[in-house]
């Protein structure tokens, strides 16, 4: 048994104390992203449900806001992603993910785009051949 575990501290499998390692997550910042969470998902309610704004396009506008601050929060509180963890290998791969989606769903729209303004419209005579 180590001495960490006789004086009282529970210690990892490895014999070292986690809570020191700033890696993992104490109880009080367990508590403030749940807190953060709580307000970051009760405020597009209260905007949606009272219509608050008055233009539904302001309002979604601020609720993607809001839940691109809730991400963050989720990464910082439960997720323990910062600059420190592993290295900074997960802020890496993060930024490397956000890459790819990015790339991903700005190509799709341009094709999309473009193929639905340089196919050729169908006449209607043709729309009365082609029905099931």
């Amino acid at each position: 048994m180590s001495s960490a575990t006789e004086a009282g501290h529970p210690a990892g499998p490895h014999g070292h104390d986690h809570a020191d390692e700033g890696g993992h997550g104490s109880f009080k910042g367990y508590v403030t992203g749940f807190v953060l969470s709580v307000i970051l998902t009760a405020i597009p309610f209260w905007l949606v449900m009272g219509d608050v704004l008055g233009n539904k396009l302001q309002t979604s506008i601020v609720i993607m806001a809001l839940a691109v601050v809730q991400i963050v929060v989720h990464m910082i509180y439960f997720l323990h992603m910062n600059t420190k963890s592993e290295g900074g290998w997960t802020i890496l791969a993060l930024i490397f993910t956000i890459t790819l989606v990015v790339i991903t769903l700005t190509g799709s729209i341009w094709v999309m785009y473009h193929l639905n303004t340089n196919m050729m419209p169908m006449s209607p005579h043709d729309l009365m051949h082609h029905k099931p």
